[in-house]
């Protein structure tokens, strides 16, 4: 990664381009931004009652704050109005609503000071989504639903656009599917599951750490390393985070170079049509079976 874009006017397929060359974009809030994370605070701040919930893990026991998490998230996911929300937010990105394809928004959370970074508040170490067996065209958008810092956001490893030596080899996203992805509010303290890591030092210095507004949209290649920067701000972070590809890019393996990726399975069936909600046609998810 050598450039990061504050705001550009590209197009939509230049936009892509860029991103599966390695560069970061970060756009500020706009209305259809601003009504999603408006919707995902009313949620919040429901589930965490008379409680602030950025510090509510300083009045909780680990295991309720864990709890509360874990029917927040799916709710959050499963809502119908997150759905539309983030179609209207492609939209207004002026994402092709017929080729585009994108899978649920997802309601992530950073606990301070080592609280809660297991199972559902993962703190993700430095990593490849493409790694996780997904396309090398996926695109990433990351969205505070607060006010975020520094200590608290995520941060991207540009020494890592390059090979890395790493488990993905042993990671098959159906198996992930039948035994791991369901259980993550049971990980409380430890994480046993076996995810993708490095396994050679990785130089994650310099790193790059973008801070957008609450309903600022940053947007990066799913092959970007990147990581959870440990928080020690004293509040626990909530962002929003999805994902989309371009059928045209997916079907033309127009996408970022494959470093070091090789997990078997595909999460394409998990994406839906911008448009109308219609699942990835399944010849182009076959077409991907034992691809990394």
């Amino acid at each position: 990664m050598t450039v990061t874009y504050s705001n550009p006017q590209f197009s939509d397929e230049e936009r892509r381009t860029r991103l599966y060359e390695g560069q970061v974009l970060i756009y500020p809030s706009r209305p259809e931004s601003v009504a999603l994370i408006e919707f995902a605070q009313t949620l919040v701040t429901e589930a965490f009652g008379a409680l602030d919930p950025e510090t509510a893990q300083h009045d909780l026991p680990v295991e309720k704050f864990a709890g509360i998490l874990s029917e927040l998230k799916p709710k959050f996911i499963h809502h119908p109005q997150s759905k539309e929300l983030l179609q209207a937010l492609l939209a207004s990105f002026d994402c092709d609503v017929d080729k585009t394809y994108f899978d649920v928004p997802r309601l992530r959370s950073s606990t301070s000071n080592d609280y809660l970074t297991t199972g559902i508040a993962y703190a993700f170490h430095p990593h490849r989504d493409t790694w996780y067996s997904a396309p090398l065209s996926q695109v990433n958008w990351w969205i505070p639903v607060f006010e975020v810092v520094p200590e608290n956001v995520m941060t991207f490893h540009p020494q890592g656009w390059g090979p890395v030596k790493n488990s993905s080899g042993r990671y098959d996203y159906y198996e992930w599917n039948r035994t791991s992805r369901f259980n993550a509010a049971q990980h409380i303290g430890t994480d046993t599951r076996e995810q993708p890591k490095a396994e050679e030092p990785v130089e994650l210095e310099p790193r790059v750490t973008l801070v957008p507004e609450p309903g600022g949209v940053m947007i990066f290649s799913g092959n970007q390393l990147h990581s959870s920067v440990p928080n020690n701000s004293g509040k626990t972070r909530y962002s929003i985070d999805f994902r989309t590809v371009h059928v045209d890019d997916v079907v033309n393996r127009r996408e970022a170079p494959n470093f070091d990726c090789a997990c078997t399975g595909t999460t394409l069936r998990d994406f839906i049509r911008v448009r109308d909600l219609d699942r990835m046609p399944e010849d182009v998810a076959l077409s991907y079976e034992g691809k990394g």
